[in-house]
C-alpha cells in the first residue's frame, strides 16, 4: 500500500497568492481609503457629541479587628475558641473575605436612602418616551444595574466604590452618601448589639449576686480547725456517752462549715467572672459609637474636564480598528458585486502584465508545445502580444462566446489559455464561461491580463 503525503497536501491547501491580495488591495485602495476615514473620523465626532461621563472612587478600610462589640477581640468569647490560638489569630488577621460587608453596602438599608438624598427618580425613557413610573424613585436593584460597582481588592479588606454619571456635582454626592450611610448603618447595629450584650450580662450578674448573698446569709458550722482543739474531748469520748455526742456534733458542725465554704467559693466566682464581662460590656458600649470603616480614598469632586469617558485616545484607535475592518470588509462586498472582472475572480496561474511577463507564457507554451492549447479571447490583444504567439503552431485563437460554435472549436484542444482585463471584462460573462470550461474538464492553463 503506498503512503499518503498528507504534508504535501497541508502545503497545497495553505498556498496563497500574496501577489494576488496585493492587487485586490491595491486596485481598491481608493475605496479603503475613503472608508477608513470615514470611521476614523465618525469616531473623533463621537467624543464630542457623546454625553460625558464623570466617574468618582472611594476605597475604604473595613477593620474586622476592631469589631468593637463582637467577638474577634472580646475575652469572655475568645475562651471558647480553644487553646491553640489558631481561630484568635484568624479573627485579629480579619480573615474571611467581606462578603458579608458587600451584602451589607449593598442593601436597601443603605440604598434607599442614598436614592431618596440625591433624589434618584424614573425618568422619560430614551428622554422623550412616557413612563408609568415617571417622578417616582428608583428602586435598589435598578440602582445597582447601572453606572456603579463594589469591589474588594483580592487579598485585603477593602472595598472600592465606583459610581459614573454625566453630572460630575452628583455623581459625587452619591459615593460620599454611600459612605455616610453605611457608617452609619454599622454603628447602629453594634450600637443595638452592645446595648443587647450588657442587659443580658448585667441580668445574670445580679442573679449571681442575690445568691452569692443568699449563700452568706445561709452559711453555718465550724470551720475545719476546730477539730485541731478537740483532742481531749475524743479522749473523753472512749469513757463518756456524752463526750461521744458532743464529738459527733462537732464533726457534723465541721463538715457543713466546709460545704458552705465550697458553695461560697463557687458562688464568689460565678459573681467574679459576671463582673469581669460586665465590665467589658460597658466598655463595648462606650466603643459602639466608633466605626471600624476607615475611609483610605475619599471622594473628589471633579472639573468639568476631567471625565472618564468618553477618551479622545480611545476612539482613535477604535476608529483605526474598525476602520480597518470595515475597509476589509467594503472591499470584499466590491469585489463580490463588482460588474466587472476583479482580482478575487481569477484562478491560481494568473499573468499579471501580458506583455511584461510574455517570458513566463512563453515557457509554460513551451512546455506544452504537443498539447492543442485553445486561446480564449475577452479582449483584443497588442499587436506585440499577437505577433509573438502566431510563432506556436499548437495555438488556435478563439472570441470568447456561449454558442455551440464555440464549443466546437474547443473540442480539438485538451488545454485553455484566457485572455481577460480588470475592470473591462464583464464579469458575469467570465465566470459563465470559467463554468462552461471546468463542465467540458478543460485545464485552464493560463489566465493572462492584458
Amino acid at each position: 500500500m503506498q503512503n499518503y503525503d498528507y504534508t504535501q497536501e497541508l502545503d497545497e491547501e495553505l498556498t496563497i497568492d500574496l501577489k494576488k491580495i496585493f492587487c485586490t488591495l491595491w486596485s481598491r485602495k481608493i475605496l479603503i481609503v475613503k472608508v477608513f476615514l470615514c470611521v476614523l473620523a465618525f469616531f473623533i465626532v463621537l467624543n464630542f457629541i457623546y454625553p460625558k461621563k464623570y466617574k468618582v472612587e472611594a476605597d475604604l478600610y473595613i477593620n474586622k479587628a476592631n469589631n468593637s462589640n463582637m467577638m474577634e477581640i472580646n475575652p469572655y468569647v475568645l475562651e471558647e475558641l480553644g487553646a491553640g490560638g489558631g481561630g484568635m489569630a484568624a479573627l485579629m488577621s480579619g480573615g474571611g473575605g467581606l462578603t458579608n460587608e458587600l451584602e451589607l453596602i449593598q442593601s436597601p438599608l443603605v440604598i434607599d436612602n442614598v436614592i431618596k438624598e440625591n433624589h434618584l427618580v424614573y425618568k422619560k425613557k430614551y428622554g422623550f418616551l412616557p413612563n408609568k413610573k415617571e417622578g417616582e424613585y428608583i428602586s435598589t436593584t435598578a440602582f445597582l444595574k447601572k453606572n456603579i460597582s463594589f469591589e474588594n481588592k483580592k487579598g485585603t479588606n477593602v472595598i472600592t466604590i465606583e459610581y459614573k454619571n454625566s453630572k460630575p456635582e452628583l455623581a459625587y454626592n452619591v459615593v460620599n452618601s454611600i459612605i455616610t450611610n453605611y457608617i452609619a448603618l454599622h454603628k447602629e447595629l453594634h450600637s443595638e448589639k452592645s446595648k443587647s450584650d450588657k442587659k443580658i450580662i448585667e441580668k445574670q450578674y445580679n442573679l449571681a449576686r442575690k445568691s452569692f448573698e443568699s449563700t452568706v446569709k445561709k452559711t453555718d458550722g465550724l470551720p475545719e480547725q476546730a477539730l485541731a482543739t478537740s483532742g481531749q474531748l475524743s479522749a473523753m469520748s472512749a469513757f463518756s456517752h456524752s463526750a461521744q455526742k458532743a464529738l459527733s456534733n462537732l464533726k457534723g458542725q465541721v463538715i457543713r462549715g466546709e460545704k458552705a465554704k465550697l458553695d461560697l467559693t463557687e458562688e464568689a466566682s460565678k459573681v467574679a467572672s459576671l463582673s469581669s464581662k460586665l465590665e467589658w460590656a460597658k466598655m463595648v458600649e462606650e466603643m459602639s459609637d466608633s466605626s471600624k470603616v476607615l475611609i483610605l480614598k475619599e471622594p473628589q469632586k471633579l472639573r468639568e474636564f476631567e471625565y472618564a469617558s468618553p477618551k479622545l485616545l480611545t476612539n482613535i484607535l477604535l476608529g483605526i480598528v474598525l476602520g480597518l475592518i470595515a475597509s476589509l470588509l467594503a472591499v470584499i462586498f466590491a469585489e463580490n458585486t463588482d460588474k466587472k472582472l476583479t482580482y478575487s475572480m481569477l484562478g491560481e496561474n494568473i499573468i499579471y502584465d501580458g506583455e511584461d511577463d510574455f517570458t513566463d507564457i512563453k515557457v509554460q507554451l513551451l512546455a506544452n508545445k504537443d498539447t492543442k492549447i485553445s486561446c480564449i479571447l475577452f479582449e483584443e490583444l497588442s499587436s506585440f502580444m499577437s505577433s509573438q504567439l502566431k510563432d506556436f503552431s499548437n495555438l488556435s485563437f478563439i472570441k470568447a462566446d456561449i454558442s455551440s460554435e464555440f464549443v466546437d472549436k474547443l473540442n480539438h484542444a485538451k488545454d485553455v489559455v484566457l485572455f481577460c482585463s480588470i475592470n473591462k471584462t464583464n464579469a458575469k460573462f467570465y465566470k459563465q464561461i470559467k463554468l462552461m470550461l471546468n463542465e467540458m474538464n478543460k485545464n485552464i492553463v493560463l489566465e493572462v491580463l492584458v
